[in-house]
């Protein structure tokens, strides 16, 4: 699925993504994480690769993200963006794409991770299969 120009922004715009995964007795579970686009793709960074949200992943590809915008639409709600996927885990690359969005969720002179030498750790692709929510990317 193409990704709506409008949901990149919102998420370029350094919007917390609420990642949900499957638990492995079937309940969910939320973890706030940072969100890159890349082309129509969703990735984070992750520099422990045992992670519950990663485990999760392994054993259950499907996500869902949602992100709150600033935006208020008719009848005043805020803009919500829903995005479900399908995620995989690709080792390596986590400190750079990490730095990459500390600049976006934390400052442009942000050193991230503050760390000498950290772990390559994993990165999660979301490949998009559906987009809903209150926004321009919902209609």
């Amino acid at each position: 699925m193409t990704l709506p120009d409008s949901a990149k922004d919102l998420i370029r715009s350094g919007a917390l993504g609420h990642l949900v995964t499957i638990a492995p007795g079937g309940a969910p579970q939320v973890a706030f994480v940072w969100v890159a686009v890349d082309g129509d793709d969703l990735v984070t960074a992750h520099l422990n690769p045992e992670q519950r949200k990663l485990q999760n992943v392994r054993r259950d590809p499907r996500v869902a993200l949602s992100f709150e915008g600033p935006e208020i639409h008719p009848p005043g709600l805020h803009e919500q963006l829903v995005v479900n996927g399908t995620a995989s885990i690709e080792e390596g690359g986590a400190p750079e794409l990490l730095q990459e969005l500390a600049h976006v969720y934390l400052g442009p002179d942000v050193r991230f991770p503050p760390m000498d030498d950290p772990p390559p750790g994993v990165r999660m692709r979301i490949a998009v299969e559906r987009v809903g929510g209150v926004g321009p990317w919902a209609r």
